[in-house]
């Protein structure tokens, strides 16, 4: 990577795209050092740790970079954007209008685009909204309000939040028409990227007061996340290859067709998005709490029922572990079923006199695909499951070490996009150094 990245820079078209890209980082971390009007980062830093922990507020914080918990104008970050694709794209199959668009080529892209930047305000509107109102009923209770509760105040803080979400959307846009390209996956990665010196911090900290303790965890640490970022990488990597033998054909004195290629099948081909999908559901219990609270003091019936509910939904909770695995596995494969038809594929190998040897064509080709690829996403699956909970599981035997930023959802994002850059810039100095057929 880092070779990659050196012979990058002795490219001056490319080396202008990363100090381009470069730049832009630089202004969403400025970005994420202004406070929002109103609010006392402080106040809110200390009430998002009391009550932040398992709740849709702590994915949040970590898609943002820590941006939510410091009220900054970036504290949305990219989420109404990434929201608003996926709704976009789960509608592209459902809606025919769109559907079409899809199949546009680039300018039906770029409206689909467009579409999806619209939502993505409107939702940058919703969620900032019911994030302010939320504050402002939870802090109340604590006295933390210091004036944030009247109507200009509310319009100025969510305007601001929507304000930073439109703002990153356009930051990430640049990246892709004048930097390296993800731009959204780019800002992303320096988001999460910029906690992890909070996360050596509180382990220096730790070891600091328990230096006999942490003399043997902190190997244990380091090694677990070497081994974590081996294995993201190993299976980023990892792909099963369909052989597929196509027909001569002679056309006058030209012979035509007859190599052998083949269709590769990525085993994690549906990426961060499963887990996307499975931590929105099983975050809704805990954040339901941070509008309806119990009555713990004198709790009814219904109220220890509630009590009990939340328990279960709490992610050290064998319960919640086990549904959230199930959930990962689940939206993989509803993931991968929007990506692949294996209908469509054996119909457009038999049309180009394509097959694969020893398969039948049509309806067997398409079931022999069928079947691989319910063999690669269960593997897929399992390592996603695997990479999501293997964090919940080491907070609950180190509960002096839940606090560290070991996500796994967040090491995949930052190898994913790590890796995707690295193709990137290999397949853009490939462009510049290929010689071509006049030469």
């Amino acid at each position: 990577m880092f070779k990659t990245m050196k012979n990058a820079w002795s490219i001056p078209d490319i080396r202008k795209k990363l100090i381009y890209t470069l730049f832009i980082i630089i202004i969403f971390r400025v970005g994420s050092a202004i406070a929002v009007p109103f609010l006392l980062p402080e106040k809110i830093k200390e009430w998002m740790g009391a009550n932040s922990t398992g709740s849709i507020l702590e994915y949040l914080n970590l898609l943002s970079g820590g941006n939510l918990s410091k009220a900054a104008i970036f504290s949305m970050s990219v989420q109404p954007f990434i929201n608003a694709s996926i709704i976009v794209q789960l509608l592209s199959y459902a809606l025919p209008p769109l559907e079409r668009l899809s199949q546009e080529g680039e300018e039906g892209r770029k409206r689909l685009n467009q579409i999806t930047s619209v939502l993505a305000i409107i939702l940058g509107i919703v969620m900032s909204t019911g994030y302010y109102f939320m504050l402002r009923n939870s802090m109340k209770a604590v006295k933390y309000t210091q004036g944030f509760e009247g109507v200009f105040a509310a319009v100025v803080i969510v305007a601001c939040f929507v304000a930073g979400s439109s703002l990153i959307i356009w930051l990430g846009n640049r990246i892709n028409e004048k930097g390296i390209g993800n731009g959204i996956s780019m800002i992303l990665f320096a988001g999460i990227v910029a906690r992890f010196p909070d996360t050596f911090e509180i382990l220096a900290i730790q070891a600091k007061n328990d230096p006999s303790k942490y003399f043997f965890i902190i190997p244990i640490v380091v090694i677990i996340f070497l081994a974590m970022i081996a294995f993201i990488v190993l299976m980023n990597n990892a792909e099963r290859r369909i052989p597929i033998q196509y027909a001569k054909r002679v056309v006058g004195r030209k012979q035509y067709g007859g190599q052998n290629t083949h269709i590769p099948i990525k085993v994690a081909m549906s990426g961060v998005m499963p887990i996307i999908f499975a931590s929105s559901f099983m975050q809704l219990p805990s954040t339901l709490y941070l509008f309806v609270q119990p009555n713990t003091v004198n709790p009814g019936t219904w109220d220890k029922i509630y009590i009990k509910f939340l328990e279960i939904f709490n992610p050290r909770h064998w319960v919640y572990m086990v549904l959230y695995g199930l959930l990962i596995v689940g939206f993989n494969y509803f993931y991968v079923s929007m990506q692949y038809n294996p209908i469509e594929i054996a119909n457009n190998l038999r049309q180009s006199n394509g097959g694969i040897p020893g398969i039948r064509p049509g309806k067997p080709t398409s079931e022999f695909i069928s079947r691989v690829l319910n063999k690669i996403t269960l593997v897929g699956a399992v390592f996603l499951a695997i990479i999501a909970i293997f964090p919940m599981v080491f907070g609950s035997i180190f509960e002096e070490l839940s606090s560290l930023t070991l996500g796994g959802t967040s090491i995949l994002i930052v190898v994913s996009v790590a890796l995707e850059t690295v193709r990137t810039l290999e397949s853009q100095m490939m462009m510049r150094h290929h010689k071509g057929f006049l030469e």
